[in-house]
């Protein structure tokens, strides 16, 4: 099959097509000026225009009537297929059925949230869209933004923002922090003042070369240091820390209410006024439209008890 000549083929007016396709089919140009809407002088000329494209009549009287040529009978059923088939591609609404879906979506996550969401999400969609399935890696947001434009990242999920025009979004949820510590290490007695909070040690989580890990915005806002003994790069590392030495670990609550018991640390708020990000979720305005993907947004904001408009 021959490649499409673009350049040839722009110079011609396709919407002459259709002209030809009414002329043909009601052999009349009074009639085919009706049905196209049209003025009989517009559909005139489109027929003039016709006659000398494809060096032929199109259409010649017989009597009381006009007959498409040869030529023109023999292009009709094509020029009919081809309309056809551009109608189709243009009305026809893409079907999705989660049920029956087969398809891989490429999740982005900042620190703790793949852990908290994707067991949640992978049980929601084995139940509902079993065909769907997830590829999930952490990203910084110095990239996530590259990466849902050139489609490695389908949703990115964490402390992002949207306000680019080419990223769509929505927030999730607000975050709150608490810290947990061995109460065997640290005495459960002692209340965690700010005071007795700013003087411990401290473990946190950092995606970034930054010993003040992620929260670093919020302690330059309130002008805050903490005594950080080891930033880490996920959170488990952060509660097993806390259980094996007398320190605390800062963590976003929903993460610290679901692990911290499993290793045996108890958790107190933090004393200090720390305001973090909320956490949102991102796409490239390119899937904004996308039924599967629009579903599984739906889906990922439905296993964390939040609404996306």
């Amino acid at each position: 099959m021959k490649p499409i000549d673009h350049f040839n083929l722009r110079s011609f007016d396709l919407n002459l097509l259709i002209a030809f396709d009414a002329l043909v089919s009601e052999r009349s140009v009074t009639k085919a000026a009706r049905r196209l809407r049209i003025q009989q002088p517009a559909m005139s000329h489109a027929l003039a225009t016709l006659r000398m494209l494809l060096g032929d009549d199109v259409l010649v009287r017989t009597g009381a009537v006009m007959q498409p040529t040869a030529k023109a009978s023999t292009m009709a059923s094509h020029v009919a297929e081809l309309l056809r088939q551009a109608q189709h591609i243009l009305m026809s609404e893409e079907q999705f059925d989660p049920a029956t879906e087969q398809r891989i979506f490429r999740f982005g996550f900042s620190s703790e949230l793949e852990v908290f969401l994707m067991p949640k999400l992978t049980a929601y969609l084995q139940r509902h869209a079993p065909g769907i399935r997830l590829l999930s890696r952490g990203s910084p947001r110095s990239e996530v933004y590259t990466l849902l434009d050139t489609g490695a990242l389908d949703i990115a999920v964490g402390c992002f923002d949207y306000s680019l025009g080419r990223h769509c979004g929505v927030s999730l949820y607000e975050q709150s922090l608490v810290c947990c510590f061995n109460p065997k290490l640290i005495g459960p007695d002692a209340p965690i003042t700010v005071e007795r909070y700013l003087a411990l040690p401290h473990v946190l989580m950092t995606l970034k070369d930054d010993i003040q890990g992620c929260l670093s915005d919020a302690l330059m806002q309130i002008g805050q240091e903490l005594n950080v003994v080891l930033a880490a790069s996920d959170f488990l590392t952060a509660l097993a820390a806390a259980a094996a030495a007398p320190v605390l670990a800062t963590l976003p609550s929903r993460i610290a209410q679901q692990h911290a018991a499993h290793f045996g640390l108890a958790i107190h708020p933090v004393p200090l006024d720390l305001r973090i990000p909320a956490v949102s979720m991102i796409w490239s305005a390119r899937s904004d439209r996308d039924p599967a993907a629009v579903w599984l947004r739906d889906a990922v904001a439905s296993v964390l008890g939040s609404h996306v408009k």
